[in-house]
């Protein structure tokens, strides 16, 4: 069976989670703290970065983009009307650009710093550059949630899904950003209605459910955030 190496509070992880989920692959998890630089995990990965899957012969893929678009390339394009990417070459370079969003200016923005701050440190050695959260991060990071969720309701509100007519990448990017946030309970649902609407139909497809079940050792999740109607 291939496997996964992530961590729960990885947005990336998760973006790769639900696409394999979304195509009905099943993978061996395996939590990596990437702080420990563990020998072998950096003979996967030198970079020491997650997500790595690993598939049956053994070959290593690292990083949310290439495993995705491995992913697309040898099971999406069998999958029809349930392929994430879409065929049309100007959709496809919408979801890229939507997805790219999420995973790398969200995750600057907001993402990682609260998962860093709030869970990583908590974690770490003070070797490995644990300890207390940083106020001053924690704070710039709060400040440029309601932009993202700004955007976000935008595109729920002007579209069917985020890049279009049908479900994609970027709807999973964002949905993992998102489930990220909201077990640290940082997002203010009632600002933003409309991307709650949109997070209530990520959370009821049936490749949500094992992600609702993660929990963070010494981080119990916001009281709704395994709720499908919250």
């Amino acid at each position: 069976m291939p496997v996964l190496y992530h961590h729960p509070m990885s947005t990336t992880s998760r973006f790769i989670r639900l696409v394999l989920a979304e195509y009905g692959y099943q993978v061996e998890l395996i939590e990596e703290q990437t702080w420990d630089k563990r020998r072998d995990f950096l003979a996967l990965n030198p970079a020491g970065t997650l997500p790595v899957y690993v598939d049956d012969s053994m070959r290593a893929l690292c990083g949310a983009t290439v495993i995705s678009e491995y992913l697309d390339e040898t099971h999406g394009v069998l999958k029809r009307d349930r392929r994430l990417l879409a065929e049309d070459p100007f959709q496809r370079a919408e979801i890229r650009r939507l997805t790219e969003w999420f995973l790398q200016k969200m995750e600057q923005d907001v993402t990682r710093p609260l998962a860093r701050e709030r869970v990583f440190k908590l974690q770490m050695t003070t070797e490995q550059g644990g300890g207390a959260p940083d106020s001053k991060m924690l704070r710039t990071a709060r400040n440029n949630i309601r932009q993202h969720m700004r955007y976000l309701s935008w595109l729920a509100g002007s579209r069917q899904w985020l890049a279009g007519e049908r479900l994609s990448y970027a709807d999973l990017a964002a949905a993992a950003a998102v489930s990220v946030l909201d077990y640290l309970g940082e997002i203010e649902w009632s600002e933003s209605p409309v991307a709650k609407d949109w997070y209530q139909r990520l959370k009821s497809r049936p490749s949500f459910r094992p992600m609702l079940n993660d929990r963070v050792r010494g981080l119990t999740p916001v009281s709704h955030y395994a709720d499908l109607d919250f």
